[in-house]
């Protein structure tokens, strides 16, 4: 990258330790792992006196006019969604949109984005317990309450706290590639990727015989996504009937295993686009696309851009570190 991404994180009387804690771990953290620039990191403060949950007090590097500097603005949660936040952090939040900068929040952190205008029009996701209450707020949003995440036009909302962790990744990997956000992802002891689309939860905790769990079928698959594999062929691998293995797939993922195998394909195109020069007909076959138009269509959906795109993205990023 040619210049560090500044992002500032909002605080406030009250703060949602948790979320907080999220942002920071994904920003804030030293990577000497990494031979780039990490994060520039900023706290704003809405209030004199900043306390958080747990009882700290925090010391931040300035007010509200940080969100103008900012790149990227994080909200970890608001103290109390029914409470209307001060009309200048409406306004800077706003201003701070309006002049290119992305908005990342996490759960009821929606709240303050929703006050500022900036979900009219857009979808939006919160916890799902506050969903309805986040609709019935703005009804110009489109609130989706089975989602980690959504992102449109530079405004990212993410579902309960821990899909902050989904959320931060994802705009990790716009910045810097499937690669790197992987890396975050396995210090972070974290899933790689789950899609904004995932659910928010399941319906149950999966339940098979002891020692069968799913991560063997898992891997194998990922082994196996050149050549043709459908839901037959991961319930032979399972030990099961296509029926069992479909309920337990959904119990412990909440997607089907299509959805799974699609996405695993995708980012394994990304990998290949980022790493390697082979050409997209090689990576599309390499990946299990029956064809140069399934693949577009499949990694446009995913990565909101072309595979050309994306390489050429970040070809451009590798050359400016």
């Amino acid at each position: 990258m040619t210049s560090t991404t500044r992002v500032v994180c909002l605080v406030y009387d009250g703060l949602c330790t948790f979320e907080f804690g999220i942002v920071t771990e994904l920003f804030a953290l030293p990577r000497p792992e990494f031979d780039f620039p990490w994060y520039d990191f900023a706290l704003a403060g809405v209030d004199p006196v900043i306390r958080g949950m747990g009882g700290y007090r925090m010391q931040v590097d300035g007010g509200l006019d940080l969100l103008d500097t900012a790149d990227l603005i994080c909200l970890p949660g608001w103290r109390d969604r029914n409470e209307a936040p001060p009309a200048e952090l409406s306004a800077a939040l706003a201003r701070a949109h309006a002049r290119g900068a992305r908005l990342m929040s996490i759960c009821s952190g929606a709240f303050l984005l929703g006050a500022a205008g900036l979900l009219d029009g857009r979808p939006a996701a919160t916890h799902w317990r506050y969903a309805a209450d986040l609709q019935a707020r703005f009804p110009d949003a489109q609130v989706r309450d089975d989602v980690l995440y959504t992102e449109a036009d530079g405004i990212v909302t993410s579902a309960g706290s821990s899909a902050g962790i989904d959320a931060g990744l994802h705009l990790i990997r716009t910045d810097h590639g499937a690669k790197v956000a992987n890396l975050v992802a396995r210090r972070l002891v974290m899933p790689p990727h789950r899609d904004g689309g995932q659910a928010q939860f399941v319906d149950a905790p999966v339940r098979l015989r002891p020692g069968s769990s799913l991560a063997p079928v898992l891997d194998w698959a990922r082994g196996q996504l050149a050549g043709p594999m459908g839901v037959p062929d991961m319930a032979k691998q399972a030990g099961q009937s296509e029926r069992t293995f479909l309920r337990r797939f959904r119990e412990a993922t909440g997607q089907t295993p299509v959805q799974w195998l699609r996405r695993e394909r995708v980012l394994r195109a990304m990998r290949l686009l980022e790493e390697t020069a082979l050409t997209l007909e090689d990576i599309a076959e390499d990946c299990g696309f029956g064809s140069q138009a399934t693949f577009r269509a499949t990694f446009h959906e995913f990565a909101g851009t072309s595979p050309s795109a994306y390489r050429e993205r970040f070809r451009i990023k590798r050359a400016a570190l």
